[in-house]
């Protein structure tokens, strides 16, 4: 070995032994005759001396010496007279008897610190050395012990990992595809898989009972702050099991992780059903870390001549406890928040309620102070609260509302980072109407399981049948998600016929699943956690780039690696492709 320690476990208790270090230089600083070195690895930090009274050759390599230079050196463990008790190797350094430069390093384009001067997208371009960095590498740490916990405790689970294939054949429901051409079947391609959904179930139906995977996953999206274009999930697939199975194993993971990681003790899951979640958050990953739930006041405000309200099909409020002092200035700007193109709103409406027990609104002329009192009452505020009223179509009103809700707890400062307010939601629609393709689309994926309660109206309401679907959030991020899945053949193919697909098009695209299940397919369900969103919750990150080695920038490309990037006329031609111009 090129060394006998690392640079972050030596102590008094090391006191005159002879050692040699590796590492980075991660600072160096003069003081007189004396030269003082930080030499940085993966483990820590450890102090160097050079002294000129000692060996003043020495001194002066030592002094040559630049940022982020790679050495090793060999010397003695003495104790620092000034002590740096903030650091694990604080109360000793080597006295350096010899120095070997195993390798020089141009100036980094930005600090290796914990506080960096780089931007994100210089960064990215030289990951290598932000992965130096001890927040980054902590994150992958993170990442690293979070992965064998969660196999630790699968495998008390009796679930066997299995890997499936990563070229598979492309379907048509779901996020678009990244394909593959195949050089040796031309004009054919495969895709990479966006979940290994039809593995899973293939294995069920194989006998394997329990299977997990940490699988990467492929979807060509938009991009933004907790999606890349391949992520990672915990992918798990359960035989002979109902809903209530799925959510205590899996509520069990997160509750083991985050006791054996963060120390933390969560209590059980609430449940809440879909229908709940958007009545009371417009959202079906509400974050309850804080409360601001909806109220609807159609009935106190509707018939009063105001025509906002009188021609919405939904009026609906949030109180912000102890906002009534927002300035004008602040409600104009939630009123230009809510304005904003992403979120469509034509305007909000505010109830102040004074200190002193008054209220003004912004429509006063149309309220008495009673009515607006009814209002204050049914919000349930108290004197210096505000309440905001926002009026139209009864989804996107939600939406809408729910967006100004936690932009209203960013404000107030609710998202507490070391909070964690862990939900299931249940009972989610099996079906969406899309009116730009005019037909059902499946909420999850095709292999969802109706309710049997429900299953009797896939023929007459099917927009009614609640799907044996389940979430899990963690402040207020969907970070998995599953369900029980059909195993009858003969229910599969009614969901392919609600969906559009004609008996021709489900034996093409899923006639190897379909075939399955005619020798012997059993009962199962199953969840697939966002391995990269977990980790980022645990890390008290906004980004899951963060938590990758090499992640893609919004764009989807790797600036470091320069990809994605063209490819030569010779290859092209060997997979049957030519590339048309743009006019």
């Amino acid at each position: 070995m090129l060394r006998t320690h690392t640079c972050g476990e030596l102590s008094l208790a090391d006191l005159g032994k002879e050692v040699k270090l590796c590492g980075w230089v991660q600072k160096s600083r003069d003081l007189g005759g004396m030269t003082f070195i930080d030499m940085r690895d993966r483990f820590g930090i450890t102090q160097l001396t050079f002294n000129s009274d000692d060996d003043p050759a020495l001194r002066a390599n030592a002094r040559e010496l630049g940022r982020e230079y790679v050495i090793q050196v060999s010397g003695t463990v003495i104790e620092r007279a000034s002590k740096n008790l903030k650091m694990a190797t604080g109360e000793i350094e080597i006295k350096v008897s010899q120095l070997d430069v195993l390798n020089s390093a141009k100036l980094p384009p930005f600090l290796i610190e914990d506080e960096t001067d780089g931007g994100e997208d210089i960064r990215l371009k030289y990951r290598y050395l932000d992965l130096r960095r001890n927040p980054v590498r902590n994150n992958l740490i993170l990442r690293h012990t979070m992965a064998q916990e969660i196999r630790k405790y699968l495998d008390t689970e009796n679930f066997i990992e299995v890997e499936t294939p990563v070229l598979i054949k492309s379907t048509p429901e779901g996020a678009r595809d990244f394909v593959v051409p195949s050089r040796m079947n031309p004009g054919e391609f495969y895709a990479l898989p966006q979940s290994p959904q039809t593995f899973k179930q293939l294995l069920m139906i194989s006998g394997f009972d329990r299977y997990f995977q940490i699988v990467k996953c492929f979807r060509d999206e938009d991009l933004r702050a907790d999606r890349q274009p391949e992520f990672t999930q915990i992918d798990c697939e359960l035989t002979f099991v109902e809903q209530e199975d799925i959510l205590n194993i899996f509520e069990g993971l997160v509750r083991h992780l985050f006791k054996n990681i963060k120390g933390v003790i969560l209590n059980d899951f609430p449940r809440m059903n879909y229908a709940d979640a958007m009545r009371l958050y417009g959202s079906d990953k509400p974050d309850i870390r804080f409360d601001m739930k909806f109220v609807e006041i159609n009935e106190l405000v509707q018939k009063k001549g105001f025509s906002v309200f009188d021609k919405a099909e939904l009026v609906v409020a949030i109180n912000a406890q102890d906002c009534a002092v927002y300035t004008r200035k602040q409600l104009d700007e939630l009123t230009d928040f809510v304005k904003k193109p992403q979120i469509g709103a034509t305007g909000l409406v505010y109830i102040r309620y004074n200190v002193d027990g008054t209220l003004k609104s912004s429509v006063d002329k149309f309220y008495t102070e009673d009515q607006l009192k009814a209002i204050a009452d049914k919000m349930d505020s108290k004197p210096g609260d505000l309440i905001l009223i926002m009026a139209g179509s009864v989804d996107k009103t939600r939406k809408q509302l729910s967006e100004l809700r936690l932009e209203i707890a960013d404000r107030k400062g609710l998202k507490n980072k070391e909070t964690f307010a862990p939900l299931w939601v249940t009972d989610f629609p099996l079906l969406e109407w899309d009116e730009e393709s005019n037909r059902y689309h499946a909420m999850h994926h095709p292999f969802t399981a109706p309710k049997p309660e429900d299953m009797a109206k896939l023929d007459t309401e099917p927009l009614s049948v609640r799907a044996n679907a389940y979430d899990m959030v963690i402040n207020g991020s969907e970070v998995g998600g599953g369900s029980i899945r059909i195993f009858n053949q003969d229910v599969q193919a009614k969901m392919f016929d609600l969906l559009g697909f004609t008996p021709e098009e489900a034996k093409k695209q899923f006639g190897f699943l379909m075939d399955a299940f005619t020798y012997g397919a059993p009962p199962h369900g199953g969840i697939a956690l966002g391995f990269d969103r977990l980790v980022s919750i645990f890390a008290g990150l906004d980004s899951i780039r963060d938590v990758i080695a090499f992640p893609k920038n919004n764009a989807g490309r790797d600036v470091m690696i320069d990809s994605p990037s063209s490819i030569d006329e010779k290859q092209l031609t060997e997979l049957s492709i030519q590339i048309k111009k743009k006019d």
